[in-house]
């Protein structure tokens, strides 16, 4: 999960170079955003080739394998950002970039809930998967729901307005843009899905 922090916390970094139209640095941006996606995945492919096999876990086999694959999942939309951003500078019209913002603020708020939440993971564990822990874990898990819909909420808000721009946009710019938005949501999409994987481990004790 450290490993996928890093590739998230590079988003903020390369959404203001793609603004500033600094191409080179978005170009590096993207490539380190890559190398780090790739080391998180062999980092998920080591803990899925030594997981124990016939014997006793705390946790659930099936319910941890979730748990790494959604994580994975997660850098693999800041990778996507990313790649996208690389593609080409879009234009914009006015009132954009505010909710845009929002969006990308709502979507990383997100992130760092469910980080917090794996964070919990060791406590959990030495504790049964109850006790004030698991109530803490699962007030997070609930702001995490919250988060991911208020991040649909202002998707579906920048999409309208893009719809009701598209004369002021060429068609390339639109079409990168709604790909940009989805992806963004996407992230918090993730988020909720690991969130609910947890809770699932949570009701499974």
């Amino acid at each position: 999960m450290e490993k996928v922090a890093d590739c998230v916390n590079e988003i903020p970094k390369i959404i203001d170079a793609y603004r500033h139209e600094k191409r080179d640095k978005v170009k590096s941006l993207s490539q380190k955003i890559s190398r780090l996606e790739h080391a998180a995945d062999l980092i998920k492919h080591d803990i899925r080739n030594n997981l124990p096999r016939g014997i006793f876990m705390p946790v659930d086999r099936a319910n941890l394998l979730r748990i790494l694959s959604v994580q994975d999942s997660i850098a693999n939309r800041a990778e996507n950002i990313a790649v996208l951003l690389t593609f080409k500078q879009a234009r914009t019209f006015d009132g954009f970039e505010p909710v845009f913002d929002e969006l990308v603020t709502k979507s990383l708020e997100s992130f760092t809930l469910t980080r917090d939440i794996i964070a919990h993971f060791d406590e959990l564990l030495e504790t049964g998967f109850g006790g004030v822990q698991a109530q803490t874990v699962q007030e997070l898990i609930d702001k995490v729901a919250h988060k991911e819909h208020e991040t649909d909420v202002i998707q579906k808000e920048l999409l309208r307005d893009l719809l009701a721009h598209e004369h002021n946009i060429s068609y390339g710019d639109f079409f990168l843009w709604t790909s940009i938005i989805r992806q963004v949501a996407r992230l918090a999409d993730r988020c909720e899905e690991l969130a609910t994987s947890v809770r699932m481990t949570l009701e499974s004790h």
